[in-house]
């Protein structure tokens, strides 16, 4: 099972877009699936405001655990860090436009009668599952890089 499938697969059962991302690649960074899904669920739409799309932070948290900074002293380490995060969001925007889960969905989760058309449209079953899979191939190509 390739990545996309696994995160695709995890959304389709109940997790929202930042655990089915970041789950879908723990077990490379020696984090249990378990302890991902619960890192991940306060993410999931734009962390439940509409900010931030959620596979782009689970997304985000995978290059953590590769690049992170955790040397107080390491300057190096955490500008790398910061470098490798802004290449994946310049990345994902090209691509999609935005980071922003509002701008992709077209709608404000934070609104109810927005909510209403998110759901009338299907848009979590249509829209959401294009950007977990984009999510994760942006961050396989990045990963891929092996800097």
């Amino acid at each position: 099972m390739t990545k996309s499938e696994k995160a695709l697969m995890l959304f389709q059962n109940n997790f929202n877009c930042s655990q089915a991302v970041l789950a879908a690649f723990a077990s490379d960074f020696g984090l249990s699936e378990e302890l991902a899904l619960k890192l991940g669920t306060q993410f999931g739409g734009g962390a439940r405001n509409g900010e931030m799309c959620g596979a782009v932070s689970g997304a985000l948290m995978v290059l953590g655990l590769k690049y992170g900074h955790f040397r107080s002293e390491d300057s190096e380490q955490k500008a790398f860090a910061y470098e490798i995060a802004s290449e994946y969001t310049r990345r994902f925007r090209e691509i999609n436009g935005s980071i922003v889960c509002r701008d992709l969905l077209g709608y404000d989760l934070t609104k109810p009668e927005d909510m209403a058309c998110i759901r009338e449209k299907n848009l979590f079953g249509t829209v959401c599952p294009q950007m977990i899979r984009c999510a994760v191939e942006v961050l396989e190509r990045i990963l891929a890089d092996d800097r």
